[in-house]
């Protein structure tokens, strides 16, 4: 069994910039969350059984209250941030489970899902579907990998590692020293990609690097300007790792069956005549006939 957790919010972004808008009956942008329907019935029709798609319904988080710069919802399109209820509708309505991210971020439900998910003994392979970077630290060898779908690249560990320099449990403290832009934090001034990866290869936390730079493993280049930097720069790396780490302590299901599709739910057929959209209602129904008549 595979377990699929989708990054509903990527998947939004990705399909309102990748498609035509177009409105529904009462003249509402629909168009991305036409796509990103659409595209999860692509998901499902390839063998997709067990399948979760996380959502910021609230852009901000805890984060905020920890760091005033940290992303926001200002600067989105109108017409893109009024998808966000519309596209959690219609998946529940299609059969999907969605986890609606007040508190937490999206990405926080995706690494608490996959560590319960990849706890289960029936579950071979967990794929986090996001190419968002800080999804990197939930990757375990090749039972937790991450998907890149629109660029169908798969990273297990190994690919982590060769992407980053660092293995996954290093990824918040890679990106606390390198920044990342998509979050609103800057990372550490005079720690760069080769110079993180370089150390947090050896030491894997911060914790772990000595003061002493003279003590620091010599294939480390320039490790007294690196050591001066970090150290005086201590609490603003703690505190962008912080923000890099992702939560776990997320209660999103009990049995790892709730996450079976099983088809749409009844209404599916209304929702997709307001949008516009009956082939959706006849794609799903007809896999979720064709399913059911495999199962039997």
């Amino acid at each position: 069994m595979e377990v699929h957790l989708v990054d509903g919010t990527y998947e939004l972004f990705r399909h309102y910039f990748a498609v035509p808008q177009s409105s529904d009956a009462d003249g509402q942008e629909i168009a991305a969350v036409r796509g990103v329907l659409s595209s999860m019935l692509s998901m499902l029709s390839k063998g997709a059984t067990h399948v979760a798609v996380a959502t910021d319904h609230v852009i901000e988080s805890f984060r905020n209250d920890l760091y005033e710069f940290y992303k926001t919802g200002d600067g989105i399109a109108p017409d893109l941030i009024s998808q966000f209820p519309i596209l959690e509708d219609a998946l529940e309505a299609m059969g999907v489970v969605v986890w609606r991210m007040v508190e937490f971020e999206a990405d926080d439900a995706l690494a608490a899902g996959a560590a319960k998910a990849a706890a289960n003994p029936n579950v071979d392979r967990v794929v986090i579907c996001t190419p968002d970077k800080d999804l990197g630290q939930c990757v375990v060898g090749d039972r937790v990998v991450q998907l890149d779908r629109r660029r169908e690249i798969t990273r297990n560990e190994a690919g982590i590692i060769e992407k980053f320099g660092v293995r996954p449990t290093s990824i918040p403290d890679y990106l606390g020293l390198v920044g990342d832009t998509a979050d609103g934090f800057p990372g550490i001034t005079g720690w760069g990609a080769k110079a993180a990866s370089s150390v947090l290869m050896i030491y894997e936390h911060y914790e772990n690097i000595p003061k002493d730079p003279d003590s620091w493993d010599p294939s480390i280049r320039n490790s007294k300007k690196l050591a001066k930097i970090l150290f005086d720069s201590w609490d603003d790396a703690v505190l962008f790792r912080t923000l890099a780490t992702l939560r776990l302590d997320i209660d999103l299901f009990s049995d790892i069956e709730e996450l079976r599709w099983k088809g749409p739910r009844p209404g599916f057929d209304k929702l997709c005549t307001q949008m516009r959209s009956m082939d959706l209602h006849k794609r799903a129904t007809a896999l979720a006939e064709k399913l059911q008549v495999a199962s039997n």
